[in-house]
């Protein structure tokens, strides 16, 4: 069959995969399964973000007493994601497919070379025919540095593996222009860059996932800005993968077009790593002029007017417009009391240099 697309993310969220009584939905597994078995035997690589470890967890295990919300999500994911990643395994076997977890952290994206580490595990696995299935180590991410849920992991993923699309797999068909339950309402099919959709985003949040239609679409931008195609689609409806792939023009999602060009790996990783920021930059208003002008510039020394916070060399900082506003982050060239002795300086070399200097 002729695909649109040969690498793509596909994260299933947990109002797919939970019934609504908040336990695995095997049935609907089964079926994406052998969907991306169908795409796998087209020739598409497919890297799975999937949730379900807490509502597999949570059929499994009554808990002897009264759980806080952090405790209760590590318990049911600790028992959830074994039986997980066991179903997924003896899914995927029957199209002889392999599969291999991945459980990662937030903190596991905050330096390059864990970064990396990740990376080339997941290398080594699609160039062996091994499906990653990815998931948040629930066991012992803690509040402060969970990641937002996985819609956000999946744009880390798909951005980290440079992947033609995300597709991330929801309850609903898309974005819609007004409230699903509305007669008249409908799913915005395509959405261009820079196109505001605030006046449509929902912001409750999903009923088994902690995140909603503001998160998808905050990741859906971003990802799509560096070049990526972003589809949010119903993971309920029959071979939704298939036709997304196959019949793109005639399925119903709402499709974020990508930026033309791309951005380089490390800008990649800058520009997913704003959680991890150790300090902050605050700018006169002639140095937010000349970041933002069209031409690509370093942040030097001369406009830089307050500096927040401790770091070390290489550290992640975010960027502070002259109102207060962040507007970027970056890599800094150098440690925090070298910064403050060069703050407002000219002739000096850059604080952030244009490679590693990330604008929204």
């Amino acid at each position: 069959m002729a695909v649109q697309f040969t690498r793509i993310a596909v994260k299933i969220g947990s109002n797919v995969l939970a019934r609504k009584d908040g336990t695995l939905d095997v049935t609907r597994m089964s079926a994406l399964v052998d969907q991306v078995a169908e795409l796998r035997k087209a020739g598409v690589e497919v890297i799975l973000i999937s949730s379900g470890a807490v509502a597999s967890g949570r059929s499994e295990i009554k808990p002897s007493k009264k759980l806080d919300s952090v405790e209760q999500r590590q318990l049911f994911s600790a028992v959830g994601q074994a039986k997980l990643i066991n179903r997924y395994y003896e899914l995927f076997r029957e199209h002889g497919i392999p599969v291999g977890q991945v459980l990662t952290t937030k903190e596991s994206f905050g330096t390059r070379r864990h970064y990396l580490n990740q990376r080339n595990c997941m290398m080594v696995m699609l160039e062996n025919g091994v499906i990653p299935i990815v998931n948040e180590n629930d066991t012992i991410s803690v509040t402060e540095l969970m990641f937002t849920d996985n819609d956000e992991l999946s744009g880390m993923i798909a951005s980290m593996m440079d992947m033609q699309a995300l597709i991330i797999l929801s309850n609903i068909d898309g974005i819609y222009n007004g409230s699903p339950s509305n007669p008249g309402t409908q799913v915005i099919r395509e959405v261009e860059q820079g196109k505001d959709l605030s006046d449509y985003i929902q912001t409750e949040k999903s009923g088994f996932g902690r995140g909603g239609m503001l998160t998808k679409t905050t990741i859906a931008r971003k990802v799509a800005d560096e070049g990526i195609t972003v589809i949010i689609a119903n993971g309920k409806k029959d071979h939704i993968l298939v036709d997304l792939l196959q019949h793109p023009a005639e399925t119903v999602c709402t499709r974020f077009i990508p930026a033309e060009g791309g951005v380089s790996s490390v800008k990649k990783w800058i520009a997913h790593s704003e959680g991890f920021a150790k300090g902050e930059l605050h700018l006169n208003e002639q140095a937010v002029k000349v970041l933002k002008g069209q031409k690509a510039v370093s942040l030097l020394p001369v406009g830089v007017v307050r500096i927040e916070g401790e770091f070390e060399k290489d550290d992640i900082v975010k960027i502070i417009d002259h109102r207060g506003r962040q507007i970027g982050v970056g890599r800094i060239g150098f440690d925090s009391a070298e910064a403050r002795a060069l703050q407002g300086k000219h002739g000096q070399k850059p604080m952030v240099h244009y490679d590693y200097l990330y604008l929204d």
